[in-house]
């Protein structure tokens, strides 16, 4: 049984939840945003010397480098998140965030200042990629080390939320100015409104986040912490297998939220024709539904386990890629109704249990003296292959079958195998105690 927490411990609780939700909210709107216009706005503006799918690839690599920056960000915040705090460096990521966010939208395109158009992209692109890398493990480890021990599985996954309401907003917003402006004013100047609005969001996030206090877990071991000098270095030896395991189960998470939230769109758009704002209100609908079907699923964890959830719905991710891109590829421009359930059921039912269980299932993993940078570099370097890439080799992917998706779906059904059987691997390492326990 776990122990009850006092008024005041239950409200600063609400406050990390509502801090690290609005935060994870604002930080994945920036990062997402980058994502959606990719591959409908910066292969025109910025790489505009090149064919169309040789331009689409380009735009998805400058998506992929953000991710190549991440595990720095994860090292970087993740030292000083296990030295000093989360607190801190939950507050300066998401200033970085912002700052990126806000220049990209300033960037002049390709035909006012050539080359340096792209280069400014990579730069901000990577800037963006440092901040997030070290966003992910403070948000979920506010929440996961200030909750009770028996509900951290559901407070663990309420900072998820932030995923799906970023995607909303950032589909949300493209989707609103693509419907109101022509495409030649949209592709102008119109997409740049989403970037700068992220100005008012990070002022917002940063006010929020300041007002809450040091999680429990941090608090309780700061006489330890102090004799980790190097907490990632300290992981790789009292976890080895662990951090693998975590990483490999990790692998089919990235790959099908990018698939199905950031892929289909090009994909939608480009191989099947569908006018861009209907694309965009297809990924919007599955966003919804995986923001609400998160608690329920950080909840079921509690009562059946983490690793159950977790393993049966990465195995399910992969199976899911077939129905659903056969119902995209033959139905798109026929029934068009038929790709909401399509998008819907793999990414706002199925995902969401990966996505809600992963958070507590790998901080629980590692001890709090090297929690964050353990977390945080599972996530974001597993996320280089897992995620960066994804875009861009399912263009390739599909490109290859002659615009049908089969190749892609074999790549996430791998995936998803994957990722089961590592999830499988890591509970035995934890059964058989092959490494130490995490205290506290």
């Amino acid at each position: 049984m776990g122990a009850q927490i006092s008024d005041a411990a239950q409200k600063n609780l609400r406050r990390v939840v509502l801090s690290s939700i609005v935060g994870a909210l604002i930080e994945w709107y920036d990062f997402f945003l980058y994502g959606v216009v990719a591959g409908i706005v910066f292969n025109k503006l910025f790489f505009p010397a090149v064919s169309p799918v040789v331009g689409t690839i380009m735009a998805f690599a400058t998506f992929a480098v953000g991710f190549v920056a991440r595990p720095l960000g994860g090292i970087i915040f993740g030292h000083f998140g296990d030295k000093i705090g989360r607190k801190k460096m939950l507050i300066i990521t998401l200033e970085i965030m912002g700052v990126a966010t806000v220049a990209i939208g300033c960037i002049p395109s390709y035909d006012s200042i050539g080359i340096w158009a792209p280069i400014l992209l990579v730069v901000c692109r990577l800037a963006q990629g440092i901040g997030l890398g070290g966003e992910w493990g403070g948000a979920v480890l506010m929440a996961f080390e200030s909750a009770p021990a028996e509900k951290r599985a559901f407070y663990g996954a309420l900072p998820q939320i932030g995923n799906p309401l970023g995607l909303m907003l950032a589909t949300g917003i493209i989707g609103i100015l693509s419907y109101t402006l022509s495409n030649e004013d949209f592709l102008a100047w119109g997409w740049r409104i989403a970037f700068i609005l992220s100005a008012i969001l990070v002022f917002v996030g940063a006010y929020i986040r300041n007002s809450v206090e040091e999680t429990q877990d941090f608090s309780a071991v700061k006489k330890e912490v102090e004799k980790v000098r190097y907490p990632m270095i300290t992981a790789f030896k009292r976890y080895p297998r662990t951090l693998f395991a975590c990483m490999g189960a990790r692998f089919v998470e990235g790959i099908a939220f990018n698939v199905f939230g950031v892929f289909s769109l090009s994909y939608l758009t480009q191989t099947c024709g569908v006018p861009r704002t209907l694309a965009l209100t297809v990924v919007m609908a599955a966003a919804f539904v995986m923001a609400c079907c998160i608690p329920f699923w950080g909840a079921f964890a509690c009562r059946v386990g983490k690793g159950k959830i977790f393993g049966v719905s990465a195995l399910l991710l992969g199976v899911a890629a077939y129905p659903a891109f056969w119902v995209l590829h033959h139905y798109s421009n026929t029934s068009f109704i038929l790709v909401y359930p399509a998008v819907i059921i793999p990414l706002g039912v199925i995902y969401s249990a990966a996505y809600a269980s992963m958070a507590s299932l790998f901080s629980d993993a590692f001890d709090p003296t090297v929690r964050y940078s353990s977390i945080s570099f599972v996530y974001q370097f597993s996320g280089i292959f897992a995620s960066g890439i994804t875009p861009m080799i399912a263009t390739i992917l599909v490109q290859a079958n002659n615009s049908q998706p089969w190749y892609l779906c074999g790549y996430l059904l791998i995936a998803g195998v994957i990722s089961a059987l590592a999830t499988v691997w890591l509970g035995s390492i934890r059964r058989n105690k092959v490494e130490p326990l995490p205290m506290g």
